[in-house]
């Protein structure tokens, strides 16, 4: 009869089972197939893995749920089968290993970009887990193991979520590691063991990726740095293609030589994830049998460190004088302008003094709009700021840059004087005149701007110390007239959470649509600048209307300009019709950021001296 799992946990060394996706590979179960769904589709061969594993030596057997979680079932068509696959995972995982044996539910990651990368929250994370972890308690689990996560924030989610669903059942967890046994996303060590800890694992450790060697150097660097058991479960070292199936290469004797070396150091709990069969886990098993007694050290007790490289971030208020006036409420003005096709920014920075004169408070650079080439933005802001005296606002795009090199600029970008950042996805290439050039887009304008907030919290995204923090204001875009309203509010409301603190407009012609938007996100708590487009003539009235999502012109203003005999008449009209539509929308907003259609700042002068 087994005895619960944490005071197992609390004697000797135990070990656990080994890879049940190469496994059932190897016994005909291809990978173009649900391998989680096998268990409802042949449940037979699924529990002689288990069998198997159990005659070998385990004393845990995995669930075979490891991407049994709603996000990763949905790319097979499978979600509504996500409690059914998992209560039966575990059923029969439970049949096999008896009252004797221990059941852990697999949970690994969803498989989707979690912040700050990508748009789900950790909120959102922790919800999808927990579908899963309530239905692997349904099924009978004694314990959970999560495994094979790169980024340790997903992790903690998915400890948490084990928690919520199952209040004391012993969880695992486990990241996978590079060949140097750093973290794959840089994240020091104490930071992701205090994380864990925090989060309430009752061990922590390492799985995938790598061979035994690597998880030794990774055991040997963290041990006396945990107050947790440690766990490894290495590959059967790496991988190799021979005649079109991966084949792992370390022999049952070579695991059986590390894993007495892992007891060692230290491991708690020790088994093998992918090429680990039964025949490695067996003499695993005897090298267990042979060196249990040597696991027994008492381990040191660390409290949870405090994140000193976490500090307290700039108000906005100190961030920028454009921050500055956002925060005390008073009304602002931008205008945009820009950047040439070619190197020279002489005629961009004329109109910049001209709008300096006139009092607007920054200007605002697009990079590379309509996904076009020309001068970078931030050279652009770089020489305005410099020969102007005026602060730029830089619009910074996802699509041509990949995390690492993101971070790199906005680094560099901050050392250069710049302060102020509108993020933004960008306009993918095939909406420009390079279509088969290669967008990256690793993020989109949620990613970046967790990623802006953590480097004014002094921390790059692996959680690393950069030494002073960045002090970026931090503004980003929406659109009032989106298709699906409800999507770009959903994803405004995710922006503002990953740190933005206040929002853009496109340009806005229908103040109805507008006054509309402005009351939905009152409740969001930033400010709001609304664009302003001056139209240009007919044409570009129509282009707006037919070519730009989102983008609605009302029918009396095609009108008017349609009875407009010649180009320079439409421009005045449109001017006139930009002055009336600001009258309009002042006291709903706290800005306005003007465009400069084709570099005329004609129609921007005009209404900065509306604004007076």
């Amino acid at each position: 009869m087994r005895r619960p799992f944490k005071e197992r946990l609390a004697g000797e060394p135990i070990l656990l089972d080994g890879g049940m996706g190469t496994t059932l590979y190897e016994r005909g179960v291809f990978i173009n197939r649900n391998f989680d769904q096998t268990t409802l589709t042949d449940p037979g061969l699924v529990r002689s893995v288990h069998d198997d594993f159990l005659a070998a030596g385990a004393e845990v057997i995995e669930t075979n749920t490891f991407g049994a979680n709603p996000e990763k079932l949905a790319g097979y068509g499978l979600a509504d089968q996500c409690r059914a696959i998992n209560v039966e995972g575990a059923r029969v995982a439970r049949a096999a290993a008896g009252e004797d044996r221990y059941v852990a539910g697999a949970i690994g990651p969803l498989g989707v970009r979690v912040e700050p990368l990508g748009p789900l929250s950790l909120g959102e994370a922790r919800a999808l887990f927990r579908e899963q972890t309530e239905a692997l308690v349904e099924g009978g689990v004694d314990l959970f193991i999560c495994e094979t996560f790169i980024y340790h924030s997903e992790l903690a989610e998915a400890v948490k979520a084990c928690r919520d669903a199952a209040g004391e059942l012993p969880v695992v967890a486990h990241l996978t590691i590079a060949d140097d046994a750093g973290s794959l996303t840089g994240a020091p060590p104490e930071q992701v063991l205090n994380d864990l800890l925090l989060a309430r694992a009752d061990a922590v450790g390492v799985n995938c990726t790598v061979g035994p060697h690597v998880m030794l150097e990774w055991l040997e660097m963290v041990k006396g740095l945990s107050p947790l058991p440690l766990s490894v479960m290495p590959n059967a070292g790496k991988p190799r293609d021979i005649d079109g199936r991966n084949i792992y290469l370390s022999t049952p004797e070579y695991l059986a030589n590390f894993t007495k070396r892992f007891l060692e150091a230290g491991a708690s709990l020790v088994g093998g994830c992918c090429g680990v069969s039964p025949a490695h886990l067996k003499a695993m098993s005897r090298a267990f049998r042979a060196a249990r007694a040597m696991s027994t050290t008492a381990r040191p007790t660390i409290a949870p460190v405090k994140k000193a490289f976490d500090v307290t971030p700039r108000r906005l208020e100190e961030k920028s004088r454009l921050g500055g006036k956002l925060a005390k409420g008073r009304f602002v003005s931008l205008v945009e302008l820009v950047s040439p096709r070619g190197v020279s920014a002489a005629k961009e920075i004329e109109a910049a003094r001209r709008m300096h004169v006139l009092g607007v408070d920054g200007i605002n650079i697009p990079d590379g709009p309509r996904a076009m080439a020309r001068m970078s933005a931030l050279a652009l802001a770089l020489q305005i700021q410099r020969d102007v005296g005026i602060e730029a606002v830089l619009h910074y795009t996802c699509r041509d840059r990949n995390v690492i090199g993101m971070q790199s600029d906005l680094l560099g970008a901050w050392a250069l004087g710049i302060r102020n950042i509108l993020a933004v996805t960008g306009d993918p290439p095939k909406l420009g005149n390079y279509p088969d050039a290669t967008a990256v887009f690793d993020v989109d304008s949620i990613g970046l701007t967790n990623i802006l907030n953590l480097l004014n919290h002094g921390r790059d995204i692996a959680s690393n110390p950069i030494g002073e923090p960045s002090g970026y204001c931090i503004g980003v875009g929406a659109n009032p007239g989106a298709p699906d309203l409800e999507e770009e509010l959903k994803r405004l409301q995710w922006k503002i959470e990953a740190g933005a603190e206040y929002v853009i407009t496109q340009p806005v012609f229908d103040v109805a649509v507008l006054e509309a938007f402005v009351g939905r996100v009152e409740s969001f708590g930033v400010p709001v600048v609304a664009g302003l487009w001056p139209l240009q003539s007919l044409r570009n009235a129509e282009f707006l209307n037919n070519e730009i999502p989102g983008c609605r012109v009302p029918d009396e203003m095609v009108e008017r300009l349609r009875r407009c005999p010649t180009r320079e008449e439409a421009r005045d009209e449109g001017i006139r019709m930009s002055i009336e539509t600001f009258r309009r929308l002042r006291g709903l907003v706290q800005g306005i950021q003007i465009a400069a259609p084709f570099g005329r700042v004609r129609a921007a002068e005009a209404i900065l001296e509306e604004i007076g």
